[in-house]
């Protein structure tokens, strides 16, 4: 380790700035630099100080041997002359504790997709020895296990993984440029990836992809807008309620079991409507021609496009949610429709309803849950006293007329389902107001609440195979939840647009081991989530166990910790087969035993 500074003039003044840095010794020769601490600006005293401290750190000389042990208490027999070692067993120590198991899960899960097969034929190892696809792997991995910057898992969290471990290479694997290089390579392969993964989920899972469902989410950056004017990152409507952002739109789908098959990455402005003619391109572009049944919420089609799929060889069957001004247009009719059971607690009314054109036919499906019902009655009754009691308050105070909208207007913000249920008037003078439960409103409401209103060109489908349809969106709502959450898809440090791309791309691939632990589970228990699973075997640690010799060198075995039962139970369920051990490793009689050179034994 060494002291090392970097310059920078400001307002006329030289400024040094002194970091504490190590030299990693990789294969081939290779060093690579890795920041140990970030020191400031220090004084002389401080500089000689840290600087007596690091001088005691000395990396000593390497060589290979081929070694016997043996106990200090016990002689080296003659036959082992010139390479047996006496090893001091009650001096044992304990070094580098790091966590070991959830970074195997993930080497697991990645493995078993094959995407350490498709990567080493994209990724080929650079003429200087980078290895690309053990990079990709580790990002992959870091996303899924513990997520954050790239500058973190440098500085920070591969040191605390046994990462290095499980994929046989050393520190160059996140030595800082080559994290970010990484990523410029990724996206040329985003197509072949889809294709690559179709195919796996069919052989492991049996999935079919005869139903797509098909959503957008947004995701924003806390930073200035871009310059360049063809930069996807926009100010748009955002679903995280940052407005004051700018953002990007991600279109995803996945097959109902939750599989992701493809996604795309659109500017921050882009309107939901204007997206899903590209996308039924791009599937029909990769996959070919197929009887396909999109699944999509209100607000993505257009009539053109609807139009479009029906007219269509053949056609694209589909299965909307209609916007609430049409369940009022048809409310009369759908009144002297009966109710139909499609499961317990869930009824729907089925209208026929002829499409622009004569020859087609389209059908219109009221559905009411009796558990939604229940539900959002709770809630609009809940956000309704509150509200009532809100104004309450506000008209017992003394307030300016001003002071009075602001709270008005707070409140408003605040339950704005339950405002339009009341009848607020403000005199138009002073600082008072009136306020009504508006009933008519509240009694259209309670007859909506639980009901939605699907739209679809499937007239011969039983009704419960449509409702069972559309609740499957709920995959895609979990899958943008999980990028967000789970995987913390924001915040993105990334200034290029191609890395904020390539950010989104390492995101998509972590989820994709996310959705294939899931599907390992859920024939297990439908309530062993992946992430309580990643938490219990992020529990198994690996550490380096030293024994000194009695010629002044150290042996050092590296051993991940026993498994408890509830972690044996895991991997049993898992039918997942435990590595061996690591082999033994020795220092040279000068060397450290961070610098110890690997001698199988």
């Amino acid at each position: 380790m060494f002291l090392r500074s970097n310059r920078r003039f400001k307002d006329g003044k030289e400024h040094r700035y002194w970091n504490i840095v190590e030299n990693k010794r990789c294969a081939g020769g290779k060093v690579v630099q890795r920041q140990v601490l970030y020191l400031g600006e220090i004084n002389d005293g401080q500089f000689e100080a840290w600087y007596r401290l690091i001088e005691a750190f000395d990396e000593g000389s390497r060589r290979h041997r081929q070694l016997a042990l043996f106990p200090a208490d016990r002689e080296v027999p003659e036959c082992a002359d010139g390479y047996g070692v006496q090893v001091r067993l009650d001096a044992m120590e304990l070094h580098r504790p790091r966590q070991w198991g959830a970074c195997w899960l993930a080497c697991q899960l990645y493995e078993h997709l094959e995407l350490d097969r498709f990567w080493s034929a994209r990724l080929p190892d650079s003429r200087k020895g980078t290895q690309w696809r053990h990079i990709l792997q580790t990002l992959v991995c870091y996303r899924l296990i513990d997520p954050g910057s790239e500058w973190r898992l440098h500085r920070l969290w591969f040191e605390q993984s046994a990462m290095a471990d499980l994929l046989g290479a050393d520190y160059a694997l996140v030595e800082k440029n080559a994290l970010y290089r990484c990523l410029d390579k990724l996206l040329e392969h985003k197509t072949a990836l889809f294709d690559h993964l179709r195919q796996r989920w069919q052989d492991l899972f049996g999935a079919g992809f005869e139903v797509l469902l098909y959503d957008l989410t947004s995701t924003y950056f806390e930073s200035a807008p871009p310059d360049d004017e063809d930069d996807k990152r926009r100010y748009g409507y955002s679903r995280d309620k940052r407005s004051d952002c700018v953002q990007v739109v991600i279109a995803l789908i996945v097959t109902p079991e939750g599989f992701p098959l493809a996604y795309e990455v659109l500017p921050g402005n882009t309107a939901d409507c204007k997206t899903l003619r590209g996308a039924l391109r791009k599937i029909e572009a990769q996959y070919g021609k197929a009887q396909r049944i999109w699944v999509m919420d209100r607000g993505i089609p257009t009539e053109e496009v609807l139009a479009e799929m029906r007219q269509a060889d053949p056609p694209i069957s589909y299965l909307v949610g209609t916007p609430k001004g049409r369940l009022s247009k048809l409310e009369k009719a759908l009144l002297a429709l009966p109710w139909q059971a499609v499961r317990q607690g869930v009824d729907v009314k089925l209208l026929p309803y002829p499409s622009p054109s004569a020859q087609e036919q389209e059908l219109y499906v009221l559905a009411q849950s009796h558990a939604r019902i229940h539900k959002e009655r709770a809630m609009r009754r809940r956000k309704l006293k509150w509200l009532w009691a809100r104004l309450k308050q506000i008209a017992a105070m003394e307030l300016t007329r001003e002071e009075l909208l602001m709270k008005l207007g707070a409140a408003r913000a605040k339950a704005r389902a339950a405002w339009r249920l009341i009848d607020v008037e403000v005199a138009p003078d002073d600082a008072t107001f009136s306020f009504a439960l508006n009933r008519d409103k509240l009694r259209q409401t309670r007859r909506r609440e639980g009901r939605y209103l699907l739209r679809t060109n499937l007239c011969d489908r039983d009704p419960a195979h449509l409702w069972q349809f559309y609740i499957q969106l709920v995959e895609v709502e979990a899958a943008f939840k999980n990028l967000k959450d789970d995987l913390q898809l924001r915040p993105i440090f990334h200034q290029l647009e191609h890395r904020v791309e390539a950010h989104i791309f390492v995101a998509f691939l972590a989820y994709c081991l996310h959705v294939t632990l899931r599907a390992q589970l859920r024939p297990l228990a439908p309530g062993l989530t992946p992430r309580a699973v990643l938490d219990k075997l992020a529990a198994i640690h690996m550490l380096d166990v030293h024994f000194p010799t009695t010629d002044g060198r150290t042996l050092i075995l590296s051993r991940y910790t026993e498994l408890n039962t509830e972690q044996k139970l895991l991997v049993k369920q898992l039918k997942l087969d435990l590595p061996s051990q690591p082999p033994p490793r020795i220092t040279a009689p000068a060397a450290t035993p961070e610098h110890a050179v690997t001698q199988q034994m």
